[in-house]
C-alpha cells in the first residue's frame, strides 16, 4: 500500500467501524477484508485489526450495555477460557498461505451468517456452562489467530442455537470480541514486538464510526439490510483471499 492510498483505506474503515457497530460487532472481518483488498501483508492487518477491534469493541459494549441488552449470565461462562486461548492464538503466527485460507473462510462465514440469518430472534434457552466454556474458548483461540474478536462466530453461535435474541446477542457479542481483542493483541506483541505506525490514522476512523454505529444500533435502527449489506463485501475478500496465490 502507498502514501495515496491511505485517505481510500481511511474511509474504508469508517464505514467498516459504522456498519459493524451497529449489530454489536466491533469489525475485525471487516477490517481484514478491506486490508486485503489493498493488499496489506498478514503481519500487518492482524495487529490493526485487533487494535481497531478494541477501540470500537469498547463503544459498542457501552452503548449495548447502556441501551438494557447486556447478560453477565451469559456472558462469562464463553469469555473464562476464551481470554486465555486468544492470547496464545495472536503469540502464534500463521504462515500466509494458512492466514489466507483461514481468514477467507472467516469471511466466508461471516457472510453466510448476516446474508441467510438475519432476521430470526426466537429463544430456546441458555447453553449448560460447560458448553460454553468449552466453545468460548475454541473461539478465543481462533480469534487470536485471526486477528478477530471471536464475536463474528459468537454472534450467529448465539442466534443459531437460540440462545439469545439478537440485541442481546450484540451486547454479549461486543464484550467478548473486547476482551479477546486485548488479549490476542498482547500475544501477538508479545511475538512480534511490532506495531504498525500507520494504524494510528485508522484508529480515528474507527472511533468516529464506531461510536455512530453502535448508537444508532443499539438505539434506532434494525440490522438486517446491513448485514445483507455487509455479506457482500465479505463474500468477495473471502473469495479473494482464498483464491489468491
Amino acid at each position: 500500500m502507498t502514501a495515496e492510498h491511505l485517505p481510500f483505506l481511511t474511509v474504508a474503515i469508517l464505514v467498516v467501524a459504522f456498519l459493524y457497530s451497529s449489530v454489536g460487532h466491533a469489525g475485525a472481518s471487516g477490517y481484514i477484508a478491506v486490508m486485503s483488498l489493498f493488499s496489506l501483508a498478514p503481519d500487518v492487518i492482524k495487529p490493526t485489526a485487533l487494535a481497531l477491534n478494541i477501540l470500537v469493541a469498547s463503544i459498542a459494549s457501552w452503548q449495548f450495555w447502556r441501551a438494557g441488552h447486556f447478560s453477565w449470565r451469559l456472558f462469562w461462562p464463553f469469555a473464562m477460557l476464551a481470554i486465555p486461548m486468544a492470547f496464545v492464538g495472536g503469540y502464534l503466527t500463521l504462515p500466509t498461505h494458512v492466514f489466507k485460507i483461514v481468514a477467507g473462510v472467516v469471511l466466508l462465514f461471516s457472510a453466510w451468517r448476516f446474508l441467510f440469518h438475519a432476521s430470526d430472534d426466537s429463544v430456546r434457552g441458555e447453553p449448560s456452562r460447560p458448553v460454553a466454556i468449552s466453545l468460548g474458548g475454541f473461539l478465543g483461540l481462533l480469534a487470536g489467530l485471526t486477528g478477530t474478536g471471536g464475536g463474528i462466530f459468537l454472534t450467529p453461535l448465539l442466534l443459531l442455537k437460540r440462545w439469545a435474541h439478537a440485541k442481546s446477542a450484540a451486547a454479549v457479542s461486543a464484550l467478548f470480541i473486547l476482551v479477546n481483542s486485548i488479549s490476542g493483541l498482547l500475544g501477538n506483541l508479545s511475538s512480534t514486538k511490532n506495531f504498525p505506525p500507520f494504524a494510528v490514522v485508522l484508529a480515528v476512523a474507527a472511533v468516529v464510526g464506531g461510536t455512530a454505529g453502535s448508537y444508532f444500533g443499539s438505539q434506532r435502527i434494525g440490522a438486517s439490510t446491513i448485514k445483507r449489506l455487509l455479506s457482500v463485501v465479505l463474500l468477495i475478500a473471502g473469495t479473494k483471499l482464498i483464491l489468491a496465490k
